[in-house]
């Protein structure tokens, strides 16, 4: 016998006499009949490039780095280790390809679930996922990985994915720039105008926003009566074929009760004949014992013949009558699906259509906007040439709009066609001549007198009024 000590990174694993499976010690006497052998449980790097699918069937390669070694805080897993995995060398090509194929297998089935995408983006949820996953098979030879390190992932030759994503990366990089710096001139020449039009825009846009949800909400209205109408008519129709089945079952069992009693009939009259039968041959011996087997024979065919023939026509009329069902049942889904089709195209065409006036509705704002901009700053500059002088601004736009010029067309145009009559009266040329300088009072008179008759004329010629009669009378036409 003698002592046996371990090193502070390894186990004594003893056997033999005294000991039921084995024993692990840091120390321990060795007796006679019992052996000994040490094994090292520091952990081990283990370096692997696995080669892998996505869900998209694009293959990748994985670089990855496990420290993996004996699970030493449980004492089963020690225990496991001491049995499974001791006896070799934890170096050797064994305990090497077995970490792997656990690796390699595990990586791969949790790959083949994941889009290239979920991989690439998630590599802190795969690692984990594989870490868990690789740890629970390593269980069971009661190893533990120390430390696991996934590194970056690779592309296989003639699969360039990740090249060819990371130029995708730089290109959208270098065009987000550019459009950048144009966003940024462009945002210093329209800012001061985009200030002013926000408070419009927002306006059109919470309303044009509400009419479009109203559609929405209406359309969904509909769309989901449409399906309630659907399932509806789909649950009539099943009830429907489920009762014609029912019906044919019993139709079917019906014809089979029937053709039982039937034969029971028949085999009743057979029994009775093969009674008499079998009394006439007694009497008759062999001559009615050959009769009797004949009759027996074409008695028993013809009863098989109609037996199937009853057969073959119920299961004609059952399959006649299920691919009848089949059809309506077919047809009836089909009109279902060609409704559900129609409103599906009606709300997307409602859609389109208030897109399409939203953004016409837009334009025309836009278009008004820009017209009122352009016409205050016209007025605004003729006022500062006019140096404010309001008339004559007033004056200047009506000349410039030709509102003098119309309004002289109108009084032309109000007057044209008129055929003015001018007459002209004197009451003093003939008062000197006619009648004296001594009877001024009386030759006033007789001028207004003579002034009278043409006066009068020209009302009537005017108005057609005749002058009363007291007044005088118009003297008669020389026509």
């Amino acid at each position: 016998m003698w002592y046996r000590v371990a090193n502070a990174s390894e186990y004594l694993v003893i056997t033999g006499y005294g000991i039921p499976d084995i024993k692990l010690a840091k120390k321990a006497w060795i007796l006679p009949g019992q052996a000994s052998t040490v094994f090292d449980v520091s952990p081990v790097n283990y370096t692997f490039e696995v080669q892998a699918m996505s869900a998209e069937k694009l293959p990748f390669i994985l670089p990855a780095v496990f420290t993996i070694g004996p699970r030493v805080d449980e004492d089963s897993s020690l225990l496991k280790y001491a049995k499974l995995i001791s006896p070799h060398d934890k170096l050797s090509n064994h305990v090497k390809e077995l970490v792997q194929g656990i690796i390699e297998g595990e990586t791969r089935v949790l790959a083949a679930s994941m889009t290239m995408e979920e991989i690439f983006k998630g590599t802190k949820e795969f690692k984990q996922e594989v870490f868990e996953k690789v740890q629970l098979e390593l269980n069971q030879f009661g190893l533990l990985i120390y430390n696991a390190n996934v590194k970056q992932l690779v592309d296989v030759r003639g699969h360039e994915y990740f090249s060819y994503l990371g130029q995708k990366t730089q290109m959208e990089a270098a065009n987000q720039a550019r459009v950048d710096v144009a966003e940024a001139k462009m945002k210093g020449e329209i800012g001061s105008k985009l200030r002013d039009g926000q408070t419009l825009q927002n306006a059109a846009k919470i309303d044009a926003e509400t009419k479009i949800i109203a559609t929405q909400r209406q359309g969904e209205g509909k769309k989901e009566e449409i399906r309630v109408k659907t399932e509806v008519k789909i649950f009539e129709n099943e009830r429907e074929a489920e009762v014609a089945a029912a019906n044919s079952t019993l139709a079917s069992k019906k014809a089979e009760w029937a053709r039982q009693a039937q034969i029971a009939e028949v085999e009743a009259a057979k029994a009775v004949a093969i009674r008499e039968a079998e009394l006439q041959r007694e009497l008759e011996k062999r001559n009615a014992m050959t009769q009797t087997e004949k009759m027996k024979a074409n008695m028993l065919s013809r009863a098989a013949v109609e037996y199937e023939t009853k057969v073959q026509e119920a299961n004609a009329a059952f399959y006649e009558r299920q691919r009848t069902i089949d059809a309506v049942l077919y047809e009836r889904e089909k009109e279902a699906e060609g409704r559900k089709a129609a409103a599906d195209a009606a709300l997307y065409t409602r859609q389109q259509e208030a897109q399409a006036e939203l953004i016409t509705k837009q334009k025309e704002a836009e278009g008004l906007k820009a017209l009122a901009n352009a016409q205050a700053y016209h007025v605004k500059c003729l006022l500062e040439a006019l140096s404010g002088d309001y008339r004559a601004l007033r004056d200047y736009m009506m000349v410039n709009s030709g509102v003098y010029q119309e309004m002289a067309r109108i009084n032309a145009g109000a007057i044209q066609g008129l055929s003015p009559k001018i007459s002209m009266w004197t009451n003093g040329s003939e008062v000197g001549s006619g009648l004296g300088s001594g009877a001024g009072a009386m030759g006033q008179v007789a001028g207004l007198y003579k002034m009278l008759p043409p006066l009068l004329a020209t009302v009537q010629e005017q108005t057609g009024m005749l002058p009363p009669a007291w007044l005088g009378s118009l003297p008669e036409s020389s026509e």
